[in-house]
This record gives structure tokens, C-alpha cells and sequence, in this order.
């Protein structure tokens, strides 16, 4: 546990929240929280406490990092270096007589139009003091269901909720454990959080495990109670050193609380917790390709039937659900299921964590209630694009997802709508584009990674994939004809149809939804020898109309 400078003999009157996730950390978060922690001890000669340094997970706005926030106020100070002007404002700010009275800031729009239920606690605790986790209501919703709730009937409220697993399948949480619960092909079963997060511009399930990691756990021993599960294993990539040790961190502050391990609270149930670390490969955040690597083989998908829920690691019945996912038990728990039901759209219910990335102004980690439109998400909550430039389209769903144009902007994110348009949920990923980019180059881009990533192991993926980056090379290369571009679109919607598991399945979204919205640009690539956006080696920006 952190020493956050409660040494002091009276309460403090503000806090200073330092952020101290991976972004800010990057941007030396470390040294302003110990300075600031100087600072404060050599002006303060009263020793009245009046405020103190507390380091907090993602405040969300990560374009303007390092983040300091007083919660007392809702004042968040941007952009605060060692030295800079915002520290000695922030300084200055914390040494006033009283610092809570002035003025009380306009919230920016970038979270007016968000609604925190996974984050709710994110940039407000200190991720590695489970203490400050229970001062906020942590744990109430597993003892809650230990004492007072029958397996059943926690299940049944997360089945009203209407919860689908956040992970990118989109399949209800609460059929799922139904399915588990329900198996007995084994008098064990376990509980996996996948936390294999491994989408370009992703970083929502590293933010909360960097963040409220007790949530997670949290969700996960409510979970296992639920299904008859006594152990469970987080599945994270090495490549989150940050996750990882809070993690591990919040694992053993549980286990001597007493909310993990022998007996919680005191009952029969009994769930121990365990860290497994990834290499890094994307496909193994397929479920049986993620258990193939936790029990020590090459991580690559098996054929389904028998699914997870029946027969997943070591042979015996498996539940398997996504940090989000599971981040969301607690309060739905702690509220019930038609509490969580009364936000979202049709059978998209509750919010979504998203990493808002790319070409716009305020990059971050937001979360927003299911229906809400990408207008808003990206204009009223990412400020617009960058200097100013006109807005081409946005790929959500990680690699795996579609290009949807400016003309769908007023689309609704929910899983339905997203499909309808080409594209996926997918685990959160949302990178915005401005007229910069060239979509036959973005479909590239993400169809590298496609191939890169397949495990090989069946033949659609595997030579696929290759294929249709040969003809994308071809294209940005001005060396295409027609029968070129016929030949990507079938190929595309073979690879579609045929591979084994969901890598292969969605790896050619991004070439279906670019050809769907952007022809114009293919047929510019290979009938005029031009890049519209001037990105591609066979030309500079034309005349051309896009």
C-alpha cells in the first residue's frame, strides 16, 4: 500500500489526484506526484493538512496528460509537467486559504455526455489501496450475493440486465453463465478474465485493470459463486507491466481481506485468483485459443462445438467473459439488473468503454451509454478533428471492424447498428480519420495485421490473408487492373465465410466496409493511377473528387 502523504494529522481538505496510468505515467506522472508531495510539505508549515497528493488511475482525458484533478472542485489541471505553468498554478491553487471555495469550473463536454459505470471509480481511488476500493463501496455487491443471494438469483439479475459480453462477441453474459452453471460435466469449472487486449489504439481493459483492478476481481468471485467456480485465472499480456503488477498487487490485498481465498465473508464459498501471462499473440483473445495458452500449448482456436461453457480449460466447464464485462457486475449487483437495463438502445443495454484515438482533438478513455451517435462521440466529446480538417470516417472494432464514412455519422452505437454498416463493436476501439488518410492504405494497414497475427492453422486465414495483402499492395502500387479488385472483393467474402475462428472470420471487414463506402478511391488507385490522399507510392493528391 501506497503512502499517499496521510501522515498528516487532520484530514485533508482537497486532494490532488495525480493520474498515474500507463499514459501519464509515459509523460512522467511519477515525478509531478512527488514533487507536488514536496512542494506541499515545505509551504504548508502550519501542518494543518489542508492538502494532500493521492495517485489515482485514468482521468479519461489522456490528449492532455499529465492529468491533476481536485475532486472537491471537479478542477482538472492539463498538461501539468514538472516546472510547467499549470504545476505552479496547481501549487498555488492547493496553498490557497481555502482551496474549495471560487468558482466551480464548467465540466468539459468531453465528460458531460458520459455515463461512468465501469469507471466510475477510475481517477477517483488509488488503484493499489484496496482500502480506499471498500471506502467506496467495494466489495458490497460479492458479500451482498454471498449472504443474501442464491447462485440463481444472481445470475437471473445479470440476465435482466441485459449485459453482452463487452469482449466483442456481443453474447449475452447471462446465458453464458446459465450455460456454465447448468454443465455438469465435471464437479469443477473454472472462471477466465480475458484481458488479452491486443486491438491498435485499444487500451480500455488495461486502463481499468491499471485503474480499479478490485473491480474486476470483484466481478469475477461474483461470477465464480454464481456458477460454481473455486478458481480463476486473469489472462494478460506481458506487454501491460503496469496492469499486471497492480493486479497482482490487488490479488494479494484481497486474499488478506479476506475477499479472496478460503471461506469469503465468512461463508462456504471459497475462489482463489491467478495471473497467467501472454506473449502477445492477437489470437489469443479467441476463447479456446486463450485456454490452449493457459494450459501451456500453441495458442491457436479449436473447432466449435464443445464450447468453453461445457468443456473449456483442462476438459471441465469454463466461463469466460472480458475485463469489461465482468467490471460491470458489481453494480449490477449492488443496483440490479433493471437498473442496468434502463440505459441503451434495444438489445444493446448499458455503456461502453471506448479508446477514442486517431485524427481527433481530445483523445482518450470514455464511457457512454449504448445508442449514443458517433457525432456526438467524436465532435461534442473528441472536440472535432484536428486543425480543423474535414472529418472521412471512423474504424471501430479494432483490426477487425469496418470504416464507417462522414455520411453514417449520426449513426448510433450499438452493436446491431455497427453490424448493419459492415463494422463490429468489437472490444472498444475507435480510431478516428480526417481527409489525410487514404482508406485503400488504412484497409492495408489493418490487413497486415490480420496476417501477421493468424496462427495459421487454417487454410481461409492463413493464405488469405496473405492474398489479399498482395492485392492491396498491388492497388497502392498502381499495379491493378479490375480483375484485381473483383478478385480482392470475392476473396474478401470467402475469408469471411470459411476461416475457423473470429480472427479470420472479421479480418477482411475492413476491405468489405472500405469497398462498400470508398469504391471511389479503389477505382481511383486503378483506373486514374492516382492516391486521392496523396499517401500511396503512385501519387501525389489529384483533382480527383472524393
Amino acid at each position: 500500500m501506497r503512502d499517499n502523504a496521510n501522515h498528516r494529522r487532520i484530514p485533508p481538505r482537497v486532494t490532488a489526484n495525480v493520474c498515474e496510468a500507463a499514459g501519464c505515467v509515459s509523460l512522467r506522472s511519477i515525478e509531478v506526484a512527488r514533487l507536488l508531495e514536496q512542494r506541499l510539505d515545505e509551504l504548508d508549515e502550519r501542518g494543518t493538512g489542508d492538502a494532500t497528493v493521492k495517485r489515482v488511475g485514468c482521468l479519461g482525458l489522456c490528449a492532455a496528460g499529465p492529468l491533476v484533478k481536485i475532486p472537491q472542485t471537479g478542477e482538472l489541471f492539463e498538461n501539468v509537467t514538472v516546472g510547467s505553468e499549470a504545476f505552479v498554478r496547481l501549487v498555488d491553487h492547493l496553498m490557497a486559504a481555502d482551496p474549495t471555495k471560487g468558482a466551480r469550473p464548467e465540466p468539459s463536454s468531453f465528460f458531460v455526455h458520459q455515463t461512468p459505470v465501469v469507471l466510475e471509480n477510475s481517477g477517483l481511488i488509488d488503484p493499489e489501496d484496496i482500502d480506499d476500493y471498500i471506502a467506496h463501496g467495494g466489495y458490497e455487491a460479492l458479500k451482498g450475493a454471498l449472504t443474501g443471494m442464491s447462485p440463481t438469483q444472481v445470475i437471473d439479475q445479470v440476465v435482466a440486465s441485459g449485459l453482452r459480453g463487452r469482449g466483442g462477441g456481443g453474447f449475452p453474459v447471462g446465458i453464458k453463465w446459465q450455460t456454465v452453471a447448468k454443465s455438469r460435466t465435471s464437479d469443477r469449472k473454472y472462471v477466465v478474465c480475458n484481458a488479452d487486449e491486443g486491438d491498435p489504439g485499444a487500451f480500455m481493459d488495461r486502463s481499468v485493470l491499471e485503474s480499479d483492478p478490485h473491480r474486476v476481481l470483484e466481478g469475477m468471485a461474483i461470477a465464480a459463486y454464481a456458477v460454481g467456480a473455486d478458481t480463476g485465472y486473469v489472462y494478460c499480456r506481458a506487454e501491460y507491466p503496469l496492469a499486471v503488477k497492480r493486479l497482482k498487487t490487488a490479488i494479494r490485498q484481497a486474499r488478506r481481506k479476506g475477499v479472496l481465498g478460503q471461506h469469503i465473508a465468512d461463508s462456504q464459498f471459497s475462489f482463489h485468483v491467478e495471473v497467467r501471462l501472454g506473449a502477445g499473440a492477437f489470437v489469443c483473445g479467441e476463447e479456446t485459443a486463450l485456454i490452449a495458452s493457459i494450459e501451456g500449448r500453441r495458442g491457436s482456436p479449436r473447432p466449435r462445438p464443445p464450447y468453453p461453457a461445457v468443456s473449456g480449460l483442462h476438459g471441465r466447464p469454463t466461463l469466460i467473459n472480458n475485463v469489461e464485462s465482468f467490471a460491470n457486475i458489481a453494480p449490477i449487483i449492488r443496483n440490479g439488473g433493471e437498473w442496468y437495463a434502463k440505459t441503451g438502445v434495444g438489445r444493446s443495454r448499458g455503456t461502453k468503454v471506448f479508446a477514442l484515438a486517431g485524427r481527433v482533438v481530445r483523445t482518450g478513455l470514455i464511457e457512454v451509454p449504448m445508442g449514443i451517435t458517433l457525432r456526438e462521440v467524436i465532435f461534442d466529446i473528441g472536440g472535432g478533428i484536428i486543425d480543423g480538417r474535414p472529418f472521412k470516417a471512423v474504424q471501430t472494432g479494432g483490426p477487425s471492424g469496418g470504416c464507417i464514412p462522414a455520411e453514417l455519422l449520426d449513426a448510433t452505437l450499438d452493436y446491431e447498428s455497427l453490424a448493419e454498416k459492415g463494422s463490429i463493436m468489437g472490444s472498444g476501439g475507435m480510431i478516428v480519420l480526417d481527409d489525410t488518410s487514404c482508406m485503400v492504405d488504412v484497409a492495408r494497414f489493418f490487413m497486415d495485421f490480420s496476417r501477421d497475427e493468424s496462427c495459421g492453422k487454417c487454410a481461409p486465414c492463413r493464405s488469405g490473408t496473405t492474398q489479399l495483402r498482395m492485392l492491396l499492395d498491388k492497388i497502392v502500387e498502381g499495379q491493378a487492373d479490375m480483375r484485381d479488385l473483383s478478385r480482392l472483393e470475392e476473396l474478401a467474402s470467402m475469408v469471411k465465410a470459411t476461416s475457423l475462428c473470429g480472427l479470420g472470420q472479421n479480418a477482411p471487414n475492413p476491405i468489405l466496409s472500405t469497398l462498400r463506402f470508398f469504391r471511389h478511391e479503389y477505382l481511383a488507385h486503378i483506373k486514374e493511377r492516382v492516391c486521392p490522399a496523396g499517401v500511396c507510392p503512385i501519387g501525389q493528391k489529384s483533382e480527383v473528387t472524393v
